[in-house]
Protein backbone atom coordinates (compact mmCIF):
# COMPACT_ATOMS: atom_id res chain seq x y z
CA UNK A 1 0.00 0.00 0.00
CA UNK A 2 1.77 3.31 -0.70
CA UNK A 3 1.40 6.47 1.66
CA UNK A 4 1.36 9.10 -1.13
CA UNK A 5 -0.81 11.72 -0.47
CA UNK A 6 -3.46 11.71 -3.47
CA UNK A 7 -4.93 14.84 -1.71
CA UNK A 8 -3.75 17.44 -4.02
CA UNK A 9 -5.64 19.91 -6.46
CA UNK A 10 -5.95 18.26 -10.18
CA UNK A 11 -4.49 22.17 -11.26
CA UNK A 12 -1.71 23.43 -8.35
CA UNK A 13 -2.28 27.05 -8.71
CA UNK A 14 -5.82 26.90 -8.27
CA UNK A 15 -5.22 25.74 -4.46
CA UNK A 16 -5.10 29.51 -3.08
CA UNK A 17 -8.11 30.38 -4.94
CA UNK A 18 -9.82 26.61 -3.27
CA UNK A 19 -8.43 27.26 0.45
CA UNK A 20 -10.66 30.28 0.36
CA UNK A 21 -13.40 28.44 -1.03
CA UNK A 22 -13.07 26.09 2.03
CA UNK A 23 -13.27 28.97 4.59
CA UNK A 24 -16.18 30.78 2.79
CA UNK A 25 -18.03 27.02 3.16
CA UNK A 26 -16.61 26.93 7.16
CA UNK A 27 -17.86 30.69 7.94
CA UNK A 28 -21.44 29.75 6.19
CA UNK A 29 -22.00 26.16 8.40
CA UNK A 30 -20.76 28.04 11.44
CA UNK A 31 -17.58 26.25 11.34
CA UNK A 32 -14.28 27.77 12.48
CA UNK A 33 -11.24 26.83 10.62
CA UNK A 34 -7.72 28.66 10.71
CA UNK A 35 -5.23 28.22 8.01
CA UNK A 36 -3.24 25.15 8.63
CA UNK A 37 -3.91 22.31 10.42
CA UNK A 38 -7.34 21.91 11.80
CA UNK A 39 -7.03 18.61 13.81
CA UNK A 40 -9.37 19.89 16.57
CA UNK A 41 -12.44 20.29 14.47
CA UNK A 42 -14.55 17.23 14.69
CA UNK A 43 -15.55 14.47 12.30
CA UNK A 44 -19.02 16.36 11.74
CA UNK A 45 -17.91 19.57 11.86
CA UNK A 46 -15.57 18.69 8.77
CA UNK A 47 -18.18 16.68 6.82
CA UNK A 48 -20.03 19.99 7.08
CA UNK A 49 -17.57 22.07 5.22
CA UNK A 50 -17.27 19.22 2.89
CA UNK A 51 -20.70 18.94 2.29
CA UNK A 52 -21.07 22.70 1.95
CA UNK A 53 -18.62 22.87 -0.60
CA UNK A 54 -20.32 20.07 -2.27
CA UNK A 55 -23.57 22.02 -2.22
CA UNK A 56 -22.19 25.33 -3.59
CA UNK A 57 -20.02 23.56 -6.71
CA UNK A 58 -23.20 21.43 -7.90
CA UNK A 59 -25.40 25.05 -7.64
CA UNK A 60 -22.52 26.52 -9.10
CA UNK A 61 -22.49 23.85 -12.31
CA UNK A 62 -26.07 24.05 -12.70
CA UNK A 63 -26.33 27.54 -12.91
CA UNK A 64 -23.54 26.88 -16.05
CA UNK A 65 -26.05 24.91 -17.60
CA UNK A 66 -28.87 27.67 -17.80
Amino acid sequence: MSSKNSNQPVVPSAREALDKFKMEAANEVGVNLKQGYNGNITAREAGSVGGQMVKKMIEAYENGLK
